[in-house]
């Protein structure tokens, strides 16, 4: 069998499955997918991120959960939130 025939036999995978593979592939890597809606206040700042750092929508993600999470270790969650009612963000 030549090379030619290898690949007609092989069956195109479709769109979901690629999706569908690659996500897989990523939980293996111990990554997790989250996924929400942004208010218009957190668009406004996640363009600022993006435009001043060139993050990646995972960055921003994941440094955000981090540095909440970092806000409530420390006893400043309150504090956080307070900043961001008074800066209507």
């Amino acid at each position: 069998m030549n090379q030619v025939e290898s690949k007609q036999e092989k069956k195109a995978m479709s769109n979901a499955e690629k999706q569908k593979r690659y996500r897989e592939r990523q939980k293996e890597r111990g990554l997790q997918e989250m996924r929400g809606y942004l208010s218009p206040e957190a668009k406004e700042c996640y363009k600022l991120i993006s435009e001043q750092t060139n993050w990646s929508d995972s960055v921003i993600l994941s440094n955000a959960v981090r540095l909440t999470y970092a806000a409530y270790k420390n006893g400043q969650i309150g504090l956080l939130n307070s900043w961001l009612k008074n800066n209507k963000l």
